[in-house]
């Protein structure tokens, strides 16, 4: 066996990037400084990773020119860097619009004769559309509405949460159906929809509450008949689409005997903590839901943005965490903001893999990209994870079987000084050293 090493180190002018082979030996009963890989023993498996398209993403990726745009688009989307295949897009505005919009505003417009998708295609669209030549195949497309339209709601208003009129959930289905159709005609996939971003939050920004029993009524009396009704049925309905520490709980009070065929899965964010063993418990008790991240970025209200560093692995610990706890598909926030962190109709900033000076029209390239193209590049879709061990918390580790047969291992090094590894894989033995708060992909053939 052969070990091939492709390592991030650093940041800015002292960033270094690393590539090199070593060769596999006899394990001599090593006991110290082991990280074990069991590739007999699998799991979940992976079915890519993505991002977001938002708004705002669209808006500032109109501001560049082209040899910036292609820069982005091919690093995310060609098969020969990030390899994404799957993006996440917000029906009508959410907090990451250059403005609030939504496609129809008439409560007396019963067959959404007014509905206009011209606001999609705005910004989003021409994102979209490049990214899926560049990707050379279909897209898969994540639907997620942040509010109904203003005239649906019991507080009259896209913001602020309240909830949706009860005389109007089946208009907000056939609404959200129409999204779906909307890009279809385009020429795009839309594979799966979540019923409501972040049901719990009363946000200044576009939001919408959802008591568990009302987005399990929503679900079945609704949201499900409407898919069925526009020959929609292959989309996949996930629930919940908010933090993780709740992520157990509302699969528990959203499934029954009635509703379990009509769930896919449940989607989560990052952020209010690791929470992994929230995802064990789904993984044992729901084995047949999926679990995707639906969203994860660094919030710079919450924690700030001075460190890119710290963001990358902060970042890289919650994919590693979530992978190894029955994730299947992840999905970054916005790919793309200004230097600010936005444009964001209600200034809640945050940081992107890219980010574009609008005023020096420079395009900046985040380490937080650099680290996610460990996972994307190297995890590719079919990949099965594999069963480890580490001798150290300070490590972070991951491991697939590809379906080309190699084996893939990522090693997060959360520590400040350099870390040794023996890797050991049945009955072989390949030494290495891990770099201070690096990030080491290798792949074992």
């Amino acid at each position: 066996m052969e070990l091939e090493l492709f390592t991030t180190y650093g940041s800015g002018s002292w960033q270094e990037h690393f590539h090199q082979n070593v060769v596999f030996k006899q394990d001599e009963e090593a006991e110290n400084q082991v990280v074990n890989l069991y590739p007999k023993l699998q799991y979940e498996t992976l079915e890519g990773f993505g991002g977001a398209v938002t708004d705002a993403a669209g808006y500032v990726y109109s501001l560049m020119n082209e040899q910036q745009k292609a820069q982005v688009i091919t690093t995310y989307f060609s098969p020969e860097r990030m390899k994404y295949g799957i993006v996440r897009v917000h029906m009508d505005s959410c907090d990451f619009s250059t403005e609030m919009y939504e496609a129809m505003s008439d409560a007396n417009d019963i067959d959404m004769t007014s509905f206009s998708f011209a606001r999609t295609e705005k910004y989003i669209m021409p994102m979209l559309e490049d990214a899926q030549k560049a990707a050379g195949k279909p897209l898969e497309l994540m639907l997620s509405p942040w509010s109904p339209p203003a005239f649906m709601k019991t507080n009259g208003q896209r913001t602020f949460g309240g909830s949706i009129k009860p005389e109007f959930q089946k208009m907000w289905a056939d609404y959200i159906c129409r999204y779906i159709a909307e890009f279809e005609k385009r020429g795009f996939k839309v594979r799966r929809m979540s019923l409501q971003n972040e049901p719990k939050a009363v946000q200044t920004w576009d939001s919408c509450v959802y008591t568990a029993s009302q987005e399990k009524e929503f679900l079945k009396d609704y949201m499900y008949p409407a898919l069925k009704a526009h020959h929609l049925e292959e989309v996949e309905i996930f629930i919940w689409d908010h933090n993780k520490e709740r992520v157990f709980e509302r699969l528990d009070e959203i499934v029954d005997e009635e509703t379990d065929q009509m769930v896919k899965g449940v989607a989560f964010h990052w952020y209010s903590g690791d929470h992994f063993e929230a995802l064990e418990l789904v993984r044992q008790q729901y084995p047949d839901k999926k679990m995707i991240v639906s969203e994860s970025c660094i919030e710079y209200g919450k924690f700030g943005g001075d460190s890119v560093i710290k963001s990358a692995l902060r970042l890289s610990h919650e994919i590693i965490g979530d992978l190894n706890h029955g994730m299947t598909a992840f999905y970054d926030w916005n790919l793309l903001l200004d230097e600010n962190g936005g444009p964001n109709h209600v200034g809640n900033f945050c940081h992107a893999p890219f980010l574009f000076d609008t005023c020096e029209k420079k395009l900046m390239p985040q380490l937080t990209q650099q680290y996610f193209e460990h996972f994307s590049h190297y995890l590719v879709p079919g990949s099965v994870g594999i069963a480890f061990s580490r001798y150290t918390e300070e490590i972070d580790v991951t491991a697939y079987k590809r379906p080309d047969g190699s084996v893939a291992v990522v090693l997060l090094n959360k520590a400040d000084r350099p870390m040794t590894v023996n890797l050991r894989v049945e009955g072989q033995l390949a030494e290495m050293i891990l770099y201070p708060t690096s990030i080491t992909t290798g792949i074992i053939r």
